[in-house]
């Protein structure tokens, strides 16, 4: 039984919703039919050329293009960005890049784009989310460059990228990073997915391998006109202030690899799935409605110690969450990944039809013998020993709002971007940090260079005096946050408790993280000087906090 004060609430937010998409004349999303299109396997590019048998490094050129794409049966083709190696092979999201591990890969990012952005935007970088990279090629906000380079930011530094592919092997996945525009160019298409491979490390492990039973999902959401074009409001919540910043963007169609509520044709064995959560501030909260396990073994770019089953996993914007599906223990003859995760997350608007389902995958019926396993160990990196790290900090992080109580801004630890750097830690370092959520939003917050293990998360007690304190004097310390931090405490999640590059930070929470920034897979020092020009950043993956600006330098010491 609906209650009838949400049912009002809902035929409400219905008629609302109506009103907008006639008044923008926006599709309406639950007037598309999901499942009609076949879920792309995104083309491949290989990071690396063959010798005489032995892996050499290899030099890839990978342009920005702006071309069409076409993201659902009944959807006009939509103006898009998209990276590929010509115009003819560009697509949303863009081409994998395998690399192998210890094996160099360059990339030249080439800006083709033209001069008028098909959203308010144009300069563009590149970074490589989950990279352990020279800060010349980490792609900093200010390094943006325009079309043949002729116009680039103040800390521009080379032409030709080098990924050194060094660290362990894992999921990463690269984006355009340029300052202020991060939002507009992600929302354009330019995204895709980076594979480091170790096949000594990962063949043994027995689990679902090749292109047919390993499939990078690169998952987010869209808005679209009657004419195809992405929707994305051009007015802002604060005209006066940000003529075109909203606080968070979402879209009703959910994309999977560059199509809207895609179907997959499956075996009944198992399959691996690196899926990617490429939205600019949504939350999935995945899970199969026929009830089947979704089963853990790496999160963000690193495996797990062990396998971790589960129902359901939550996945904040650029977080990857590395699967096992069994599909032969469906009882059914199809799955539908679903998706219930509230939006601004976690206290927004409930899902709804449209934004509830994911994709679909239909089952064949014979069954069949399956050589792959989930074996009981994967890969063990060293714990997280607190008592190793050099320096203790305290990251705060504020939303300030206008007299009309409309957010305006988002800081972290109280200052803009653009200020000196207050992080500088030593390369090799290991730093025990407290961030400190004074928001009403989850933050998930990633980190340059470095790893990191969650320890522990601890609820703020008094709250409003603390985050008013906190206003005034920036100062943990002095507001006595060990006082306020002795609320309820949450564990963290099991699939969540290995080395990530990404940790969710629940608001109204202190929580606890190890940050590394050394290799976890060997003793060996960076192959390359983490103190150059132009550092690295850490900042809220939100695309719109982070435009607004949710991010500060990280810079590094000898």
């Amino acid at each position: 039984m609906v209650d009838p004060g949400k049912r009002t609430v809902l035929l409400v937010l219905l008629i609302m919703m109506s009103s907008v998409w006639a008044e923008d004349r926006l599709i309406n999303p639950s007037k598309l039919e999901m499942f009609v299109d076949k879920l792309p396997d995104m083309p491949k590019v290989q990071g690396f050329d063959v010798v005489d048998g032995v892996p050499r490094p290899k030099s890839l050129n990978i342009g920005m293009y702006e071309t069409r794409w076409k993201f659902h049966r009944d959807v006009p083709s939509t103006p898009v960005f998209a990276y590929g190696t010509s115009p003819a092979t560009a697509t949303v999201p863009g081409p994998t890049i395998e690399a192998l591990h210890g094996v160099d890969t360059y990339v030249t990012w080439w800006n083709y784009l033209p001069p008028k952005h098909i959203l308010p935007g144009v300069p563009t970088v590149v970074h490589l989310h989950g990279g352990i990279d020279e800060p010349e090629s980490d792609g900093h906000s200010h390094a943006w460059f325009t079309a043949g380079f002729q116009e680039r930011g103040p800390m521009w530094t080379k032409q030709k990228y080098h990924y050194a592919n060094k660290q362990h092997p894992g999921n990463m996945w690269y984006h355009d990073h340029a300052m202020g525009l991060t939002r507009v160019n992600l929302l354009a298409g330019l995204i895709g997915a980076y594979i480091v491979r170790h096949p000594a490390v990962e063949s043994p492990l027995g689990l679902p391998a090749c292109d047919e039973f390993d499939r990078p999902l690169v998952v987010f959401d869209r808005s679209f006109r009657v004419d195809g074009s992405i929707y994305m409001n051009s007015t802002g919540n604060n005209p006066s202030i940000h003529p075109q910043w909203q606080p968070e963007y979402f879209g009703d169609a959910i994309i999977v690899n560059g199509k809207a509520w895609p179907y997959m044709v499956v075996r009944r064995r198992k399959y691996r799935f690196r899926i990617i959560n490429a939205s600019n501030a949504r939350f999935f909260r995945f899970f199969f409605t026929n009830g089947l396990e979704i089963v853990h073994v790496a999160a963000d770019s690193a495996y797990l110690d062990e396998p971790v089953a589960a129902n359901g996993t939550l996945v904040a914007p650029s977080e990857i969450a590395d699967v096992v599906v069994d599909f032969s223990k469906s009882k059914s003859d199809h799955a539908v990944l679903a998706n219930d995760a509230a939006y601004p997350y976690p206290s927004g608007d409930p899902v709804n039809k449209a934004n509830s389902k994911v994709m679909k995958f239909i089952i064949k019926k014979d069954p069949e013998v399956d050589p792959t396993r989930i074996p009981e160990k994967l890969i063990e990196y060293p714990a997280a020993d607190p008592s190793a790290a050099s320096r203790t900090r305290y990251i705060a992080m504020y939303e300030y709002t206008s007299d009309a109580d409309e957010p305006t801004h988002l800081y972290l630890n109280g200052k803009p971007f653009d200020d000196p750097a207050t992080e500088t830690p030593a390369a090799g370092s290991t730093e025990v940090w407290h961030v400190i959520n004074l928001t009403e939003d989850n933050h998930p917050l990633h980190i340059h260079l470095g790893l990191l293990r969650a320890l522990d998360q601890t609820e703020l007690l008094d709250l409003e005096e603390f985050k008013g304190c906190m206003m005034e004097t920036n100062d943990a310390e002095r507001c006595h946050v060990g006082e306020h931090a002795r609320g309820r405490k949450v564990g963290v999640r099991p699939h969540e408790k290995g080395w990530k590059n990404v940790y969710k930070m629940t608001p109204g929470y202190v929580t606890t993280v190890l940050v590394r920034f050394s290799y976890i897979h060997s003793n060996a020092s960076y192959p390359f000087d983490a103190t150059a020009e132009p550092g690295y950043v850490y900042h809220c993956h939100i695309l719109d906090h982070e435009d607004n600006v949710m991010m500060r330098p990280l810079k590094f010491i000898k």
